[in-house]
């Protein structure tokens, strides 16, 4: 619920959270305006967001339609009334960039709250939005609220709005799968679908136009609008931004018999993406968090990536599976040409990591789409019962093979890349780091050990999806815990899995510590930020391994 109240003058970093919400800051003045935009709207139609945060500066986003190309203006202010700006500017927007803008602030001052606002040509005001910079030098606290896999056909976004609610954190990362571009009535279903939660276009997203729209309608959602208003966000894509199981040559749900060249397709997801997105133009980035950490925005899915193997096909006309299995996992699998991010990002990413630890600075973070950390499917789990769908039953006789094998659950995860990841890994361990790879993807919660052969490297928080479903879509006859159970008892290096309930991280970088507290949502069918749990796990400095609260 919003506070009617007028906010409070004081910049916000003076301000406890119980007195940020109790006086309103988060409140009446950031309210955003009707979510009316559609075909033929005019105006500032899709709120306001911001994002690439640095010490001395924000980038800042709207959306303005006006009857061509237009001239805004832009604020930068420490109060909320506006009343003496100290940042302005002009950025101008059209139909060649869907009437999408953008402008980078700078000068401004580390670890401080700012308010901005954007006013049209006419004199109309865009919502205010609220933003802060990161930290600089020595730095006690850093709090994430991290997102992954956001299907609008599958319920409430209630994790935004909860994030939203909180009101402590300091930046807001999403992981990929922003949208979904499958068309109406098929992930999900017509049967699975919540009321009211339609898409746009009702067909599969695949040309420019396809995706602008689709992010028109998303970004109409007041949670997620609610989100962008109030944290600056630090985003990537994974393959739902494009196609499902996108690599740099194509994708799973790509078919150039009927779609067009792959080229044209990803082209035109990129450059949508860039777009509505309050991002910069750059494939990979770091952003420093004082003394603290640095974080390393990296792009493991449509620059650099192999396809995918699918062990349907290795297995394909072969008289003995498990001697092909064996073959494979021995072989091809091993293939130290295929990459997840490749050589400049690599080399990038290592000596990044190397200044990061020769600047004191604590933690090396990895905010990456998949996960990192080994999954191979419990056995006890693979045998599918007689209610289950033909593929569904498929696919778990194809992982319990894969099992039997020394084979990963997971071929489109850093599993079914192992050369690639072990060159992280490696890099990793030269640096001395303390390395967390943040993750999203599988629609589950899982925190785990990363080892490089015997050696710890670092770990993971692999977060919960907003709304997809995961594992109990599948297994939904099988206890959650007892799936959990049978994960943990597989994965040794797995020590914590939620597969059953939908939510988002709230991650806590300190001195002494790195905590993940994974919060549940009660449910995604209806609109709501009850929470029906939380967990948490912890790591120290040096440990490279998790402990459990």
């Amino acid at each position: 619920m919003i506070p009617t109240e007028p906010p409070a003058p004081a910049p916000l970093p003076s301000l406890d959270r119980r007195s940020l919400l109790k006086g309103g800051v988060v409140g009446a003045g950031l309210v955003a305006a009707p979510l009316s935009a559609r075909v033929g709207e005019r105006g500032f139609t899709h709120g306001v967001a911001s994002g690439e945060p640095a010490a001395d500066g924000v980038l800042l986003w709207t959306r303005y339609v006006g009857s061509g190309e237009s001239t805004i203006n832009w604020e930068v202010s420490e109060a909320i009334d506006f009343a003496r700006p100290i940042a302005a500017g002009t950025i101008s927007v059209g139909p060649s960039g869907d009437f999408c803008g953008k402008a980078r602030v700078t000068g401004l001052v580390p670890a401080r709250w700012y308010y901005y606002r954007f006013i049209g040509p006419d004199g109309s005001r865009s919502d205010v939005g609220r933003t802060r910079t990161l930290p600089q030098g020595p730095t006690e606290k850093f709090r994430m609220a991290v997102f992954s896999c956001s299907n609008i056909g599958f319920g409430w976004f209630n994790a935004y709005a909860h994030a939203a609610e909180d009101g402590a954190f300091d930046c807001a990362f999403h992981l990929g799968d922003y949208f979904y571009e499958y068309r109406l009535g098929t992930y999900p279903s017509s049967k699975e679908a919540v009321a009211g939660r339609i898409i746009e276009p009702d067909h599969e997203a695949v040309t420019l136009a396809d995706y602008r729209m689709r992010y028109a309608d998303y970004r109409r959602d007041p949670d997620l609008r609610r989100l962008h208003q109030l944290y600056p966000m630090i985003a990537v894509w994974d393959d739902h931004e494009s196609a499902n199981d996108s690599w740099k040559g194509g994708a799973e749900n790509h078919q150039p018999a009927t779609e067009g060249p792959w080229t044209v397709r990803k082209r035109a997801a990129m450059r949508a993406y860039r777009e509505w997105m309050p991002v910069s133009d750059e494939n990979w980035a770091s952003y420093e968090i004082g003394d603290l950490a640095t974080l390393f925005r990296l792009e493991t899915r449509l620059t650099a990536r192999s396809e995918q193997f699918d062990l349907a096909t290795i297995l394909k006309g072969k008289g003995d599976p498990e001697a092909a299995l064996e073959a494979f996992r021995r072989g091809e699998y091993l293939d130290p040409a295929r990459d997840m991010i490749g050589d400049d990002q690599q080399a990038w990413l290592a000596q990044g990591m190397k200044t990061s630890v020769a600047d004191g600075k604590t933690w090396q973070v990895l905010v990456q789409q998949v996960l990192m950390g080994t999954l191979s499917a419990p056995l006890a789990l693979t045998q599918g019962g007689a209610n289950l769908p033909d593929y569904v039953r498929q696919r778990l006789k194809i992982a319990a093979m894969a099992s039997k094998a020394g084979l990963p659950l997971n071929m489109d995860s850093w599993d079914g890349y192992p050369a690639a990841r072990q060159r992280v890994f490696h890099a990793a361990v030269q640096a001395n780091a303390n390395l967390i790879s943040l993750a999203g993807d599988s629609h589950n919660a899982w925190a785990s050990n990363l080892a490089d052969g015997g050696t710890s490297v670092g770990v993971e928080f692999a977060g919960q999806s907003v709304t997809s479903p995961g594992f109990e879509s599948y297994l939904g006859s099988v206890p959650p815990e007892q799936v959990a159970a049978a994960l943990r008892q597989r994965n040794p290096s797995l020590m914590y899995a939620d597969t059953s309930r939908r939510g988002y991280m709230a991650v806590e970088l300190t001195p002494g510590s790195a905590t993940c507290e994974y919060r549940f949502l009660d449910t995604v069918r209806q609109r709501g930020t009850g929470l029906a749990g939380t967990k948490t796990v912890t790591t120290l400095p040096g440990r490279r391994t998790l402990s459990l609260a």
